[in-house]
């Protein structure tokens, strides 16, 4: 039996597909040194792997925006509002919605800007109630000598223990001749296995561990706290996580 579909059912059935919804990756340069920063065109390039298969991108640069320090008046952990009027809760907003994070920083003593720092520092809700679990992410980072891996390791590790799967890193030393150029390929691959963790939900059992522990430590701490902080503990319940 041949079956004949008309032009007018077909345009319907066309429109009535639903799409898949684009992958979200949201890039974080900590370099004060906006547009002419090494960190940040690692960052860029990261991004641009990422999108060639299919993620949607988007960089936030910490130089051009108002960013103020935490002032541990714990107002997130008790209402999940903040005190500071500045341009945190759009970065904050971002980053929950996202399925995947990046961050770039220079070296700088040792440690990242203070600019990511600031920023690191005011996501205490968000590691408290774990809102990092199922995201992925990775970073990058230069440095005037040899030293360019301690700030991959600082944040590597701060985004695995805030939730994310973490899938490398890349960095570059500018005093090698070189080092840069290798790195942007470097840093477009890894922008590509980031978008493709992402998309088949790879799993790192050794990062699941962490991330375990990561849980069971916060649980302690929000039912510790559960008076003192209401909307964590809150938080929690309604999730069935205590």
């Amino acid at each position: 039996m041949i079956v004949r579909l008309s032009l007018l059912y077909i345009i319907r059935l066309k429109y009535t597909i639903k799409k898949e919804p684009a992958m979200k990756i949201i890039g974080i340069s900590g370099s004060p040194r906006g547009e002419k920063s090494s960190s940040r065109r690692l960052l860029e390039c990261v991004l641009e792997g990422a999108e060639r298969v299919g993620a949607e991108v988007e960089l936030i640069d910490l130089s051009s925006i108002k960013l103020e320090y935490c002032a541990a008046c714990e107002t997130c952990h008790i209402s999940g509002t903040c005190t500071r009027d500045d341009d945190f809760w759009h970065i904050h907003d971002k980053m929950i919605s996202s399925d995947g994070i990046v961050l770039a920083s220079p070296v700088y003593f040792n440690s990242v800007t203070a600019q990511l720092k600031t920023v690191v520092d005011r996501l205490s809700d968000v590691v408290h109630c774990l809102k990092f679990l199922g995201k992925y992410a990775c970073s990058v980072s230069t440095a005037g000598g040899l030293e360019h891996d301690l700030a991959i390791k600082y944040m590597n590790e701060l985004l695995m223990r805030f939730g994310c799967s973490v899938v490398g890193g890349v960095s570059a030393a500018m005093s090698v001749p070189g080092s840069l150029e290798k790195a942007e390929q470097e840093a477009s691959e890894l922008g590509k296995e980031l978008a493709l963790a992402i998309s088949e939900k790879r799993e790192y059992p050794e990062q699941m561990a962490v991330h375990s522990a990561m849980r069971e430590r916060f649980k302690r701490l929000i039912m510790i706290n559960k008076d003192n902080w209401p909307y964590e503990y809150s938080y929690w319940a309604e999730r069935g996580w205590l």
